[in-house]
């Protein structure tokens, strides 16, 4: 058996990454963050555990990586659906829906990544996921119209944190519909742009459960490991 090639073995371990963020929002969303352990997320993705503490640091910074993969795909879906468009209000909107659908349709998994952002011995990690997720948004912005990007993006993004805050605190949430009102008011968008809240939907029991779209977990050299 002949080695490897080293764009075999890249190849490889980029799945290998890959199968580690999948895995860790499925069980996050399952289970709760304290319920996941490591060894569980590894054993889901049917990787060593060795591999998990290779390309992260710790659990939090895994599952906020993977929260970010998440939502950065989430709203490049949503940006990007038919039928396409490139107007700077309709692509907020999209923008807005996408973020609170998933405070709505993913409530565990949201309310744990807020958490985890919130905890001062990790806090905010930057990481290719979250750069990708800060990308979208900039261009979501400069496309609105925004002639200071550099300061209107931050405000955009600490808006929707907010929301998805307000929208998963225990005891006192506030509907997604009105905190919705809110930043449509706020960016001056119809409410007829977007995805409008489908009131049949709203319990987030039609939630898509197959994230396999958002994680490249196999490719074209599927083949090569049996070489």
């Amino acid at each position: 058996m002949s080695p490897r090639s080293a764009s075999v073995n890249e190849e490889l371990r980029r799945r290998s990454k890959e199968r580690l963020l999948q895995a860790a929002v499925e069980l996050v969303g399952e289970h709760g963050y304290e319920a996941t352990t490591l060894g569980a997320i590894a054993d889901r993705a049917g990787s060593a555990r060795g591999l998990v503490s290779y390309y992260f640091p710790g659990k939090r910074q895994l599952v906020q990586s993977a929260v970010h993969r998440l939502m950065h795909r989430t709203l490049e879906e949503a940006l990007e659906r038919e039928p396409g468009t490139a107007d700077g209000a309709e692509r907020m909107a999209r923008a807005i829906d996408a973020i609170l659908g998933l405070a709505r349709d993913r409530p565990v998994l949201m309310r744990q990544h807020m958490a985890g952002l919130l905890q001062a011995e990790v806090g905010f990690v930057p990481c290719p996921e979250q750069r990708r997720l800060a990308e979208l948004l900039r261009d979501t912005v400069a496309r609105h119209g925004s002639r200071d990007v550099d300061r209107d993006y931050p405000t955009l993004r600490a808006l929707l944190m907010g929301a998805v805050f307000a929208a998963l605190v225990p005891g006192v949430p506030m509907p997604v519909p009105v905190l919705r009102a809110e930043l449509f008011k706020r960016y001056r968008l119809e409410w007829e742009m977007g995805v409008p809240p489908d009131a049949e939907a709203s319990d987030g029991t039609t939630c898509d459960t197959d994230l396999s779209r958002f994680f490249a977990t196999s490719g074209p050299d599927d083949q090569a490991q049996s070489k």
